[in-house]
């Protein structure tokens, strides 16, 4: 959940803004945080580093930093789909790696057009997560352990893909232009206009509605608070594009993930599905919900995007390796998922969470290579604002908890 997602049932006690802010002040007491403290997160770290080194906050540098976010942040959305189950995948990583190899070797050694190849390695994931996805359902193998296996069986299957070089270097356009595309510096305005103009009416849309339904609806001022501090956010990272290489094509297609897998989870009925399975797995059952279907459908779709975000980074990085996929990768995207809000218990989080916990992850390690400090600096503080996120999360449980028992 995100702060624009602010509940209309908390706002009906009062009207106006004094109705928003009372509600605002019950979800505080009970722990409903939302994504606040990852955005004020965000701002604070972007400040300290801004100061320490001016460098920080420059086109080109933000522009690197969201470049380093795509990939890892479109495997991050994998992870915040299985997490909604209540459930983990430490596969990610390596099926990125494996799945851009497989890409990769069709291109380079068979002569495999780059479209084609790069569905293929799309397929890879989705066949990957659904052997993984069957283990778990079919043998009632925690997805803790049969996500182990797969890390250490598809590690193995990515040095056997590879073969004895160990490196293969990607040339085809259609493959590195992923990564390195950059549209002009007016597509990243018009980008930025749509996407305001299309939350506003969407927003003004379902209030409407409400208001037809004789539901509880959000003060108008409210919506157009949101809606203001959106484009102005939507504005200046347009100025900031604009002024280096233009609008990357990375970045429109880990946002376009982002929306797509944000309104599967919130308008469609395999996403309430999906929360009600990770919510309370009995109450799904029982209410009729194919839990072991859900279940499946998630750990394919966790790999496919796995496999979409390794073939950002081989694009990006114009080559495949042992180390593809290896490293922090999968520590990152897991971090991303947690620190942006999604629940370790399941049944809570959003898309957006890949998005802002990417945000502090990769301004973290950027602002810290810029200062020169070393990597195990860099561990020892993301670890720090992961736990922090961890007990966020367990704190605004408690408080769920203790308001549900009163």
């Amino acid at each position: 959940m995100t702060v624009s997602d602010l509940d209309p049932r908390l706002v009906a006690d009062r009207p106006g803004l004094a109705g928003a802010w009372a509600g605002l002040r019950r979800r505080l007491a009970q722990g409903e945080l939302g994504s606040l403290p990852v955005i004020v997160g965000v701002a604070v770290i972007w400040a300290i580093f801004t100061i320490a080194n001016p460098n920080f906050l420059t086109p080109g540098n933000l522009t690197n930093l969201v470049l380093q976010l795509a990939a890892t942040g479109t495997i991050s959305l994998g992870v915040v789909l299985v997490l909604l189950l209540g459930e983990i995948d430490l596969s990610v990583g390596a099926v990125s790696g494996l799945t851009a190899a497989v890409m990769a070797v069709l291109s380079v050694r068979h002569g495999v057009p780059g479209w084609l190849a790069i569905l293929a390695g799309l397929a890879t994931g989705a066949v990957i997560g659904a052997v993984q996805g069957f283990w778990v359902t079919r043998f009632r193998i925690p997805a803790f352990v049969v996500t182990l296996a797969g890390l250490l069986a598809w590690t193995g299957l990515l040095l056997l893909v590879l073969g004895d070089t160990g490196t293969v270097n990607i040339t085809d356009p259609t493959i590195v232009g992923l990564a390195n595309t950059f549209f002009a510096p007016l597509a990243a305005w018009l980008l930025a206009v749509v996407v305001a103009v299309a939350y506003a009416v969407a927003k003004l849309s379902e209030r409407r509605r409400r208001v037809a339904a004789g539901l509880p609806t959000p003060p108008l001022q409210l919506i157009v608070i949101r809606v203001v501090v959106l484009a102005a956010g939507l504005l200046a990272a347009a100025a900031v594009l604009a002024a280096d290489r233009g609008l990357p094509l990375a970045l429109v297609i880990f946002a376009g993930l982002v929306v797509l897998v944000q309104l599967v989870i919130s308008r469609t009925r395999f996403g309430r599905h999906v929360l009600a399975v990770g919510g309370n797995t009995e109450a799904a059952r029982r209410a009729g919900i194919r839990v072991d279907n859900v279940r499946l459908v998630v750990f394919t779709l966790a790999s496919t995007l796995a496999a979409a975000g390794g073939i950002l980074a081989a694009s990006r990085l114009y080559a495949v390796s042992q180390s593809s996929g290896a490293s922090d990768t999968l520590l990152d995207a897991i971090a991303a998922a947690v620190i942006g809000g999604t629940s370790l218990w399941g049944g809570r989080g959003s898309a957006y969470s890949a998005l802002l916990g990417g945000l502090v992850i990769f301004s973290i390690s950027n602002g810290m290579d810029l200062l020169g400090v070393e990597s195990s600096t860099k561990f020892v503080v993301t670890g720090a604002v992961l736990l922090l996120a961890a007990t966020v999360d367990a704190v605004s449980r408690r408080g769920r908890q203790a308001a549900g028992r009163a």
